[in-house]
């Protein structure tokens, strides 16, 4: 069984133990450090996949980063996690869990990157757009700046890109003169 389908599978349980107890909201935090961590330590990613280091090795581990700063049902999850020996979908099921959390809490990413920083009402035009797009009330907007660009935005929903940058349209219009057969005569 592929990695992300085994975490997809961990990350549903966890949310529906979570939700059950009544502690999803502190679990979210839990795996939004979890991720956070994972994504800023390379060396720990390399440790949970690597079938050399034994399992109690790697819970050991995960228990002195993380013991204090998680909650129970979060500690007894990564015990759980080791146990089965699945340490290498722990960093699957981080991203997964936060996917499946926002799904369910009918919450929309999205990244915007502009050549200059946003002000406000530019945000909500951006958030409104995103709405429009997908349906969705609530919005988390990432906001990237890229000077590149010149100026409009690149906004990323999902897997659905819209490049509306003036970069974008230099590329194009220098594409078009490039097809046309009498440029060379003006």
């Amino acid at each position: 069984m592929s990695e992300l389908r085994v975490a997809s599978r961990y990350a549903k349980s966890l949310l529906d133990l979570a939700e059950e107890r009544g502690t999803l909201e502190q679990v979210k935090q839990d795996m939004d450090l979890f991720t956070k961590v994972l994504d800023e330590n390379r060396e720990l990613r390399l440790l949970l996949r690597n079938p050399i280091v034994k399992h109690d090795k790697k819970l050991a581990i995960l228990n002195a980063v993380f013991t204090g700063k998680v909650s129970d049902l979060t500690s007894k999850f990564f015990t759980i996690i080791t146990q089965k020996n699945r340490e290498s979908a722990l960093e699957f099921i981080g991203s997964e869990f936060q996917r499946q959390y926002n799904q369910l809490r009918g919450v929309q990413l999205a990244e915007v990157t502009t050549a200059s920083p946003l002000d406000a009402p530019t945000r909500l035009q951006v958030v409104q757009l995103v709405r429009q797009q997908t349906g969705q009330e609530q919005v988390t907007l990432t906001e990237k700046v890229d000077p590149a660009l010149i100026g409009g935005f690149v906004l990323r929903i999902g897997d659905k890109l819209i490049d509306d940058s003036v970069s974008y349209r230099l590329r194009k219009l220098r594409t078009e003169f490039s097809k046309n057969p009498y440029h060379s005569l003006v």
